[in-house]
């Protein structure tokens, strides 16, 4: 077996369980950790089949466990620096132009949606069911990834929003918490909860005009920024929690 299988099944490994998960990986097998061990204490949908293939490659391969964990440190920590680069790309749904590629708002969702491996953060003034949106979220509650939407409701739409409560586009989705804004009674009686956002793990923002419903990310033209790294998608999903934390949001009872 040849080294680059070894490096493979490492990196293979390491996309099923996750940067923090991987560290302790490479931490048994500095340990010089057993195969039954690392498959006992990395459990989790896919883990036990990684683990097996990575010890039977190392095996092959004849890599030692130091080797081998250290291995593992350098490719986690070559992509810790990967994710904390910045990179901002536009995004439209629409008709295209010459020279600016139309990316669907749809496809971008169901990414950042797909990428979140342990959080997941969303806010929307209108939500209305659609299949794409709820097998992405779906398959993201299965993987235990925390889920957090904020939406709007019909009173405080205020006459606004037509039809079911938006919260409705969520509800088949089991595990997922859906916040509002509980406004002041006393303040203007006007506002609005108008954010639309998707941010994953902290480190992946989607911000843009299009609600989650499927005539926005579908049909109509929109316009959004799609940030990698950085402080941005950090920032957001901390002032997402201070406002559940200072009450400002709420849980949305069924």
């Amino acid at each position: 077996m040849s080294r680059r299988e070894f490096e493979t099944a490492a990196e293979s490994a390491v996309a099923v369980l996750g940067l923090s998960r991987s560290k302790d990986l490479a931490g048994l097998l500095a340990r010089r950790g057993s195969r039954e061990r690392a498959r006992a204490e990395l459990t989790g949908p896919g883990a036990d089949m990684a683990v097996a293939e990575l010890y039977d490659a190392m095996e092959r391969a004849s890599v030692p466990l130091a080797e081998a964990a250290a291995y593992v440190r350098g490719y986690v920590a070559a992509m810790l620096r990967a994710r904390d680069r910045v990179r901002v790309r536009t995004v439209w749904s629409g008709p295209s132009t010459p020279g600016v590629p139309v990316r669907a708002t749809a496809q971008v969702l169901a990414d950042v949606i797909d990428e979140a491996q342990d959080e997941l953060l969303a806010m929307t003034y209108a939500a209305r069911p659609y299949p794409a949106l709820t097998r992405a979220l779906a398959s993201a509650v299965a993987r235990g990834v925390r889920i957090h939407v904020v939406v709007e409701t019909l009173a405080g739409a205020n006459g606004l929003l037509g039809g079911r409560e938006p919260a409705e586009a969520f509800r088949s989705v089991p595990g997922l918490s859906v916040w509002h804004w509980a406004r002041d009674p006393d303040g203007h009686p006007h506002s609005r909860q108008h954010a639309k956002l998707a941010v994953a793990d902290r480190r992946t923002l989607f911000l843009g005009s299009a609600n989650l419903t499927e005539s926005a990310v579908h049909r109509n033209i929109e316009a959004g920024v799609l940030v990698n790294g950085g402080e941005a998608p950090r920032r957001a999903a901390e002032h997402i929690i201070e406002l559940q934390r200072l009450g400002s949001l709420k849980p949305l009872r069924p």
